[in-house]
């Protein structure tokens, strides 16, 4: 584990270029949204969905030093248009621009307590897992994957179960990356092991994305990331959740992910785990072929 570290930091600095940007090291802005206006803590339940205008009708609970509870109509981002359901219980950024115009949401997440229940039991499951793996924390090929519940594009809960008994290709990207050969050319590289996948007539694989800036990285920028890309998300699934749990997943993973006040530089690996939930390939990197991953995987 020592020296998979060293390599790793060794790795991340080597590649890093002048003022931060690399080839398997990427330094960008980490926070939510761009700075814009003013923002305050929104909580309330969606009554209308107007996709085509990206608009929300929201019965929201006071919102604390602005207005009290009322029933109004939001501007949102297409992502979060597409991912909102009627009678969906949300907590929301309410934003006032400063440039006037008409109130907006942003950072939505899903609020429905068992939901939430369900996120934060995972969380704490795997916290105490990483903590007590110790020194064997790194889970080499051959381990078995660990349990994790996190929230997918949709909003929906996932736990890691949903997936036992199907292969998994899984890798981590955030949607801001900026630099073509980092997470722009793994998520098309997933996209090529999808599309080859199918035409090799593999059926039982599941392709899995999960966020290194789950702050940013709401349901539904994942959702606009994918419908963006024209990702075909029947099998393929982009997971965010608990900054600790996407923590201790890249821990495991053995992603250095390092925060520098706003910003983020990580490093890359992609996983192959067969249906009985055991690693057994594993590229760093972006410099990895999508027919590689297929050639690996179990035709049924």
């Amino acid at each position: 584990m020592p020296r998979l570290i060293f390599l790793a930091l060794l790795l991340l600095a080597g590649c890093a270029k002048p003022g931060g940007g690399g080839d398997d090291g990427v330094r960008v802005l980490a926070g939510p949204d761009a700075p814009g206006g003013k923002r305050y803590p929104l909580t309330g339940v969606i009554l209308k969905v107007d996709l085509p205008h990206k608009l929300l009708t929201v019965q929201h609970e006071a919102v604390a030093g602005l207005m009290p509870a009322m029933t109004m109509e939001f501007a949102v981002a297409a992502g979060d248009a597409a991912a909102a359901h009627v009678g969906e219980h949300i907590r929301a950024d309410l934003v006032l621009d400063r440039a006037g115009g008409s109130p907006r949401l942003a950072r939505i997440w899903p609020d429905d307590r068992s939901a939430a229940a369900a996120i934060a039991a995972g969380a704490r499951a795997l916290r105490e897992d990483t903590h007590n793996r110790g020194d064997g924390v790194y889970r080499e090929v051959g381990e078995a994957l660990p349990d994790f519940t996190l929230y997918d594009q949709s909003g929906q809960v996932v736990n890691s179960r949903r997936f036992r008994g199907k292969q998994i290709m899984l890798n981590f990207i955030f949607t801001r990356c900026p630099v073509a050969n980092m997470c722009p050319a793994s998520t098309a590289k997933m996209m090529a092991a999808q599309r080859q996948a199918r035409e090799a007539g593999v059926k039982n694989v599941e392709f899995v994305s999960i966020t290194l800036d789950p702050l940013y990285d709401t349901p539904g920028v994942l959702k606009e990331y994918a419908e963006v890309r024209g990702i075909d998300t029947s099998n393929f699934s982009f997971l965010t959740g608990p900054e600790s749990a996407i923590r201790d997943l890249l821990t495991q993973f053995g992603v250095i992910a390092e925060f520098d006040g706003d910003l983020v530089k990580h490093t890359l690996a992609t996983l192959l785990i067969d249906p009985r939930g055991t690693i057994i390939w594993r590229a760093d990197g972006s410099a990895w072929a999508a027919a590689d991953f297929v050639a690996r995987m179990h035709k049924e």
